[in-house]
């Protein structure tokens, strides 16, 4: 137990660095990033070579093994300058491409080390399972080291992803935010996702992260926190990102370009009517504060804008897939001439030229319940009631 009385948790590369031989035999190959650190915040990859891991090659999600890239990038596939092993870029890399880069970088396991947030658009886990499927058809096997969900593991909020939708956003049934850590995902995907033609299921093992019950959120861990991506900067942040993503879906900024992304959302047309609209919905556990702000990248780069920050006043009743549907049911009734959703612009894998908060919500239902003036709130029921955790990933999805 910690100094101020806070249960003490183990996450599973911490584990593994204890005892290397959980990762079975063979070379392993680690799928890391910054956030692959044990709790007194070492790297994984040098700390597991030095504890005797026959660690030959690395693995970089979206973003890039060091977290510097932006959104949709990710960084140069060069040796890693810390332990001078070999780095392979898995983003936008799938099937037979991905399928190569196993057999190519001749691990005989993968080892899975990356903090996820909890919602089904943050691409981590879908890194994830490409990989499991990749390794079921190549016969490599696939270790996952847990870690904590930083939002807990007692609620879930939104409809399962309908398949017809899938992309890199969300390439399986799951709820919008799914309440579960990475191992217990990929225990349900595994089972559930992992195609039976690819070999499937993938020869998995989960070390999981002791200590950790599921009303822990992330400061409850007393782990330390370290941004997944450079948009995450803080458990704030994490804490409103599964709602105010789906922002990244329409033509207002999310953030992006500020200190506080996701957390803030604005647009030019914006005006006084905004944060009184919101405040009236009373909505659990948040408040909003008007402001103004020019953001530095991305959407609406250099112009001033003006919209409202989410400030969550208790996390134990904030929805933030709730509270996003209600700002955006609320912008088409205020803005309805100004107010519009976004389209890919067919260039991310699996995306096509289609509006993109049909991919971030996993159907169109959202976008025309909004469209058409509807109360969009009952699509934000969870599939399963999610009060009371019963075991295994699946239980939720039944």
């Amino acid at each position: 137990m910690s100094t101020d009385g806070r249960v003490a948790v183990t996450p599973g590369i911490a584990r593994l660095h204890a005892s290397p031989g959980l990762a079975g035999p063979g070379r392993l190959g680690l799928v890391t990033n910054q956030t692959g650190v044990l709790p007194d915040l070492r790297p994984a990859a040098p700390a597991l070579l030095d504890a005797g891991a026959r660690l030959v090659a690395l693995f970089g999600p979206e973003h890039g093994l060091h977290g510097s890239a932006q959104a949709g990038a990710s960084e140069a596939a060069q040796p890693d300058p810390g332990t001078g092993l070999p780095v392979h870029d898995t983003y936008r890399c799938a099937g037979e491409d991905l399928d190569k880069v196993l057999v190519d970088s001749g691990v005989d396991a993968l080892v899975y080390d990356l903090q996820d947030i909890g919602a089904r658009f943050y691409t981590y886990v879908w890194t994830m399972f490409d990989l499991m499927v990749s390794a079921a058809r190549t016969g490599v096997r696939f270790v996952v080291a847990d870690r904590p969900n930083p939002l807990g593991g007692l609620v879930s909020e939104g409809p399962k992803l309908d398949p017809a939708w899938a992309s890199f956003v969300g390439r399986a049934p799951v709820p919008v935010r799914h309440g579960l850590t990475c191992g217990e995902l990929a225990r349900h995907l595994n089972t559930s996702a992992v195609p039976a033609a690819a070999g499937g299921p993938v020869d998995l093992a989960v070390i999981e992260a002791t200590g950790w019950r599921r009303a822990m959120d992330a400061a409850a861990t007393g782990l330390p926190w370290v941004a997944p991506s450079p948009n995450i900067p803080t458990p704030a942040t994490a804490a409103v990102y599964p709602g105010t993503c789906l922002f990244e879906g329409t033509n207002l900024s999310e953030g992006r370009g500020t200190t506080q992304p996701f957390e803030t959302v604005g647009a030019p047309y914006l005006d006084s009517r905004f944060a009184p609209a919101l405040a009236e919905l009373t909505l659990p556990g948040v408040r909003f504060r008007e402001l103004r702000f020019v953001p530095a990248f991305h959407k609406h780069a250099g112009r001033p804008l003006r919209g409202v920050q989410l400030h969550i006043t208790d996390h134990r009743t904030f929805a933030p897939v709730r509270t996003a549907v209600a700002m955006l049911a609320t912008l088409r009734r205020l803005y309805p001439d100004d107010f519009a959703w976004h389209t890919t612009d067919g260039g991310a894998e699996g995306t096509g030229h289609r509006h993109f908060i049909d991919l971030l919500w996993g159907s169109d239902r959202l976008r025309h319940t909004v469209d058409a003036g509807d109360d969009p709130l009952p699509l934000c029921d969870p599939p399963a009631p999610p009060a009371r955790w019963a075991g295994e990933a699946a239980l939720l999805y039944t």
